[in-house]
């Protein structure tokens, strides 16, 4: 049975705004990760970890995943907590 993750990316740390946020991706998670001896990369043999589905909508990713019978986790994304401070606050102290 495949297993999956299901959750919105991390936005981009080099840059401020929220563009390309509101993504629901599907990354499968991989079987049997091995370690090469020689350079020490990790690898495996499951090509299932190259993919990585977008949805507009987590209901479509939810529903992708059980049409197809994959076992699957849910990852909420965490609600950011923005603070309003204006310029003339670094000189109030």
């Amino acid at each position: 049975m495949k297993k999956a993750k299901i959750y919105i990316p991390n936005k981009n740390p080099m840059q401020s705004g929220m563009g390309k946020t509101d993504k629901w991706v599907l990354i499968y998670e991989t079987k049997d990760p091995t370690s090469n001896p020689l350079m020490g990369w990790e690898s495996s043999s499951d090509t299932y970890t190259e993919l990585k589905l977008e949805f507009s909508t987590k209901e479509l990713a939810i529903n992708y995943a059980k049409k197809k019978k994959i076992d699957f986790e849910l990852i909420e994304p965490k609600k950011r907590k923005t603070i309003k401070k204006s310029y003339a606050d670094n000189f109030l102290r």
